[in-house]
């Protein structure tokens, strides 16, 4: 009997595959990190993608980054985030992440959201990918300010603790939104739905946060551990952000000022 951990893993494991192989054979010299441990081994044929989007081949690439080469590249991938919400069938919480950084920096990131609009009737167009690069731009969605004045924060759905909570209550927020997902909750931020994703607890990882990070700060956003600390991804780096997360599209000083020093000393980078 397959419980849905025996399915998460299964469904990790295939789009990591077919991510990291895919990438691999295009890139061979770019560092990937994904968060499943994959088995040495051939991939098969038909998890290999091999094909290019027009739209973004159509776009310049920023001056800063013409002359990187292919090995000083970061992949940060989550093939399957909220998990957990996956499993419960609520499939707009589950994006596909793909980070890329240079330098330590995020630089460009896909969110994927592979069920989007599922639940809109049988005419509705499955799906869609968000992507941006700094100096760019991101694309694929439409940009949205959170109401003026209204101070609504995003957080985890499933992981919840004493400190996840009192860090919100300091911020005296309007409403509260718990959804799964990293990527789930940059996507709250961008489209206006949430003015502050707030998460005082260690349970994030690098490969949560790089691609929504790269489309953020495309846009004018900031995102950064709940100390105010940025956060690396050359691939030396260790992989949990230990001290939370801290992402606003707008207004970010407003937000990390409440948060309480209690919180910041229970949570060590």
């Amino acid at each position: 009997q397959a419980g849905p951990n025996d399915l998460q893993t299964k469904a990790d494991r295939l789009v990591q595959m077919s991510i990291c192989a895919s990438l691999a054979r295009k890139f061979p010299k770019v560092t990937i990190i994904g968060e499943e441990e994959l088995p040495n081994g051939d991939v098969s044929e038909d998890l290999i993608e091999d094909g290019h989007c027009e739209e973004i081949l159509k776009k310049p690439c920023p001056t800063q980054y013409t002359g990187i080469k292919e090995e000083e590249l970061v992949i940060w991938v989550d093939p399957l985030d909220g998990t957990k919400e996956y499993t419960e069938g609520l499939l707009d919480h589950v994006t596909v992440l793909i980070g890329i950084a240079y330098g330590g920096k995020a630089i460009a990131g896909v969110i994927n959201q592979p069920y989007y609009n599922y639940e809109a009737g049988a005419n509705a167009v499955l799906g869609r990918t968000i992507w941006g690069v700094l100096g760019m731009g991101a694309f694929g969605f439409q940009l949205t300010e959170a109401p003026a004045g209204k101070h609504i924060v995003v957080t985890t759905r499933s992981h919840s603790s004493a400190l996840v909570n009192e860090c919100i209550t300091a911020l005296n927020p309007d409403h509260v939104i718990r959804v799964g997902g990293a990527g789930n909750k940059i996507i709250q931020l961008i489209e206006g739905k949430a003015s502050a994703y707030v998460f005082a607890s260690p349970g994030c990882k690098k490969w949560d946060t790089c691609a929504p990070e790269a489309i953020l700060h495309a846009v004018g956003g900031k995102i950064t551990d709940i100390r105010g600390n940025s956060f690396q991804y050359n691939k030396e780096v260790k992989h949990m952000n230990s001290a939370g997360v801290l992402a606003t599209l707008r207004n970010y000083d407003y937000y990390a000022s409440r948060i309480p020093n209690t919180v910041k000393e229970s949570l060590v980078p």
